[in-house]
C-alpha cells in the first residue's frame, strides 16, 4: 500500500492540476475570469507539488513526465488563451479593427505546444529552462483580470487595448520558444553566490506583491526574465545539460 501511494501521488497531483485547468476554460468561456484565473494560480500550486512530490518520494516515471506536459497544456496553455480570449472580446476598439482579431490568442496554446514538446526531447536542461516555462506565461496573463478588477489606473487603459494585448501575445509566444537560458526556481543548495539570482527574484517578487499586489506580477516576470538574462551572460559554466521537470 505504502509503495503504491508513493507511485501514483505525484501522478494523482498532477491530475489534480489538469483538473482544475479544465474548470477554468469553463468559466473563463462564461466570462467568469477572476475565477478562471485562480484556477491558474490553484494549477500552478499543484505543479509545484507533484514535482516535489516526486524528488521527496523519489518516484519518477515517463508517464509522470508526460502526464505533467499533457497538464500544463491545459492549465498554462489553453486556459491562459481563452482568458485573453475574453479580455480581447472586452477591449472597446477591437470592433474598428477586426471581428477576428480575438483569435490571436490562441497562438498562446500552439506555442505552449511547441514549448512543452520541445522540452521533453530537450537534453540540455538542468538547473534552467531554455525559453519562458509555461506556468509563468500563464500566472502573467492570470494577472490580468485581477488587476482589471482592482481598477489600476496604471495598467487598465494597456489591458483594454486590442493593440497592445495582441503585441503582448506575440511578444510571450516567442519567450515560449526562444533560445534563452530562463533560471529555474529550485535551488540544489544554499550557497548564496550560486543563488544569488535567484534570492534576488524571491527578495524583490515578496516586496512588490507585497505592496502592489497583483498589479506586481507583471513586473515580477519581467525581473524574472532580466535576470535570466544577466544570470547566462555572467555565468561562467555550462547551465545547459540535463532534463528536469518544468515548474
Amino acid at each position: 500500500m505504502k509503495n503504491r501511494l508513493k507511485k501514483h501521488l505525484p501522478n494523482a497531483i498532477t491530475c489534480a492540476n489538469l483538473f482544475s485547468g479544465c474548470i477554468g476554460i469553463v468559466l473563463a468561456f462564461k466570462g467568469e475570469l477572476i475565477a478562471a484565473s485562480y484556477a491558474i494560480f490553484l494549477s500552478a500550486i499543484f505543479d509545484f507539488f507533484d514535482g516535489l512530490a516526486s524528488r521527496v518520494l523519489k518516484s519518477f516515471s515517463g508517464i509522470g513526465k508526460d502526464l505533467d506536459s499533457l497538464a500544463d497544456m491545459v492549465s498554462f496553455g489553453v486556459l491562459p488563451a481563452v482568458i485573453m480570449y475574453q479580455l480581447l472580446l472586452q477591449a472597446r476598439q477591437i470592433d474598428n479593427i477586426s471581428p477576428y482579431l480575438n483569435f490571436i490568442a490562441f497562438l498562446i496554446p500552439v506555442f505552449s505546444a511547441l514549448r512543452l514538446a520541445k522540452f521533453n526531447v530537450d537534453t540540455r536542461q538542468a538547473e534552467n529552462f531554455i525559453g519562458l516555462p509555461t506556468p509563468a506565461n500563464a500566472i502573467l496573463i492570470a494577472s490580468f483580470p485581477l488587476i482589471l478588477d482592482h481598477h489600476n489606473r496604471y495598467f487598465t487603459p494597456y489591458l483594454l487595448n486590442p493593440y497592445v494585448l495582441s503585441v503582448f501575445i506575440i511578444i510571450m509566444c516567442s519567450l515560449l520558444v526562444v533560445e534563452m537560458p530562463m533560471m529555474s526556481l529550485k535551488f540544489k543548495n544554499r550557497d548564496f553566490n550560486k543563488n544569488i539570482f535567484r534570492y534576488l527574484l524571491l527578495l524583490f517578487s515578496a516586496i512588490l506583491i507585497l505592496f502592489f499586489k497583483f498589479a506586481a506580477v507583471p513586473v515580477v516576470i519581467l525581473i524574472y526574465i532580466t535576470l535570466s538574462v544577466i544570470q547566462f551572460k555572467f555565468s561562467s559554466g555550462n547551465i545547459l545539460s540535463t532534463p528536469q521537470k518544468e515548474s
